[in-house]
């Protein structure tokens, strides 16, 4: 990986688990991947990492359809979750395909650059 890629993808890695949206398994995923930054570990650590963030960056309509959901209701409360879905409405109508939370922005931003990172 050159050095401006890997420099991005620190930063973004650490933004990533400083959200307070992240989620324990992708925060797990980054700090392994942050320690075997360097070593003979990064090549694996960086396939799982990637893989990570894949499955866990929320895609704009699993937003809406979660914050529509009784579900949302139980998690945001039910006039916050309005809030989210109408807010998740109008990014997706703005061209959003992925929840424009800080933790799944910063996962956006490493996967736009998957191919130069894996490459």
């Amino acid at each position: 990986m050159q050095k401006d890629v890997l420099d991005f993808v620190v930063e973004k890695t650490h933004e990533l688990i400083d959200s307070p949206t992240c989620n324990s398994e992708t925060r797990a995923s980054a700090e392994a991947w942050l320690a075997a930054v360097g070593t003979e570990r990064q090549a694996a650590a960086t396939e799982t990492y990637i893989g990570e963030l894949e499955a866990d960056i929320m895609p704009i309509d699993g937003l809406i359809g979660f914050a529509d959901s009784e579900a949302g209701a139980q998690v945001f409360g039910a006039d916050k979750a309005k809030e989210v879905a109408a807010h998740a409405r109008e990014i997706k109508a703005a061209g959003a395909r992925y929840c424009d939370c800080p933790a799944c922005a910063a996962c956006e931003a490493i996967l736009a650059k998957k191919d130069a990172i894996l490459g």
